[in-house]
């Protein structure tokens, strides 16, 4: 059976069995969670027309807990997307949902049209083992070595976009993770993990605690191309949360030669007595690997460390308050001094109940490129189950 005769058996499986269904045994346990969203987008480009498109997400989180400390995960991604944004350019827009970054291609558009896609896309496919110390994770995972909230410098084998919000999950890599807890406040873990073009990434990262604060350390190479060192932090300073991240990067060829990267993120919040929470944080990245000209970039490619950013310098400040406790906000802003830019993104959600919110976005951006001013401003409308 062929990777995406498998896809899609996995994708109608919920359809002909019980959602959320777990059943046990005395050697087994299956657990299915996942959830079911419908968003309305609105998408303005230098003030021109408004193009709509609607977007139908469901995820599945398949889970087998087996005897001998052994779990089997799967979780996957059905999309079915309609509206104008396909209808301007509906072949690239297919391209980039079916592109798989991983060894094994497991994203597939089941059907597509000249204003509609409907893709299935698995991020999760991985065994999970743990004895004693040990935990080894073999398949496609999460490896999140990140610190900081927007931008992830430490992030080496997964790096994602802030602005994709609707993946709250993240991208996986196809790897290899063996991890040994050394104390109750140390671990050190080595982790490889081999894309689409055969490149590999590998490394080793050791952390521990000292003087209250959580410090990590990691060396390898990236992409067969870097060699890649770094080294992050998370702690407090009184009342203040603190965390930090840097990475350099330096290609196989010469190391005495200047073509190396360094990338810096530091982040700080505080909470008010009132859960007003303030926060703030800064991103340095010496080489910017986007072109704000291919928008699309900052949601539907896979980013890594050298392109987390499309400006050398980022500021960034988020305000979050609960008006009810039912009723969330937050109001998001960037800075990009290099091209008098900025970016603003107001957010509200509200609790219809315990599994069902309801979600408004607004993502504004402003910025002069070669003297030309480019804007852009996407509203989005959620509802979301999670089941």
């Amino acid at each position: 059976m062929t990777v995406r005769k498998i896809i899609i058996c996995l994708s109608l499986w919920p359809f002909f069995s019980f959602l959320g269904a777990r059943e046990r045994n005395d050697s087994s346990c299956f657990e299915l969670h996942g959830y079911l969203s419908s968003m309305q987008s609105g998408n303005n480009m230098q003030n021109g027309d408004w193009l709509l498109s609607n977007y139908l997400h469901n995820r599945l989180n398949f889970g087998w807990y087996l005897p001998g400390n052994f779990i089997a995960v799967a979780e996957m991604r059905n999309r079915f997307l309609f509206g104008d944004m396909i209808r301007l350019d509906p072949e690239t827009y297919a391209r980039s949902y079916d592109r798989d970054y991983g060894v094994a291609d497991m994203s597939v558009n089941l059907t597509k049209g000249n204003s509609y896609l409907f893709n299935v896309a698995v991020d999760r496919l991985y065994l999970f083992y743990r004895n004693g110390k040990w935990d080894i994770t073999v398949g496609r995972q999460r490896i999140n070595w990140g610190n900081t909230f927007v931008w992830n410098p430490n992030d080496i084998f997964n790096a994602y976009s802030f602005f994709d919000f609707d993946y709250i999950e993240r991208p996986g890599s196809d790897a290899v993770r063996i991890q040994y807890y050394v104390t109750e406040t140390s671990e050190a873990e080595v982790a490889a993990k081999a894309d689409a073009s055969n490149n590999i990434t590998a490394a080793g990262l050791y952390r521990f605690t000292v003087a209250g604060a959580d410090v990590q350390f990691l060396g390898g190479f990236l992409s067969s191309a870097d060699y890649v060192a770094g080294a992050g932090f998370s702690g407090h300073a009184g009342q203040v949360a603190l965390r930090g991240e840097a990475t350099f990067l330096h290609p196989f060829r010469n190391l005495q030669d200047t073509s190396g990267m360094v990338i810096v993120s530091a982040e700080a919040d505080y909470t008010f007595e009132n859960n007003l929470t303030l926060q703030g944080e800064y991103l340095f990245h010496q080489k910017p690997g986007i072109d704000f000209n291919r928008f699309v970039t900052l949601y539907n490619t896979r980013l890594d460390v050298k392109t987390l950013s499309f400006v050398k310098h980022n500021f960034f400040l988020q305000a979050g308050y609960p008006f009810t406790p039912l009723l969330k906000g937050t109001l998001a802003g960037m800075v990009f001094p290099q091209f008098k830019g900025f970016y603003l993104g107001p957010s509200f959600t509200y609790s219809l109940s315990d599994n069902l919110d309801f979600s408004f976005l607004v993502q504004a951006f402003s910025l002069e490129l070669n003297g030309e001013h480019k804007a852009v401003t996407l509203a989005y409308m959620r509802l979301k189950l999670n089941f």
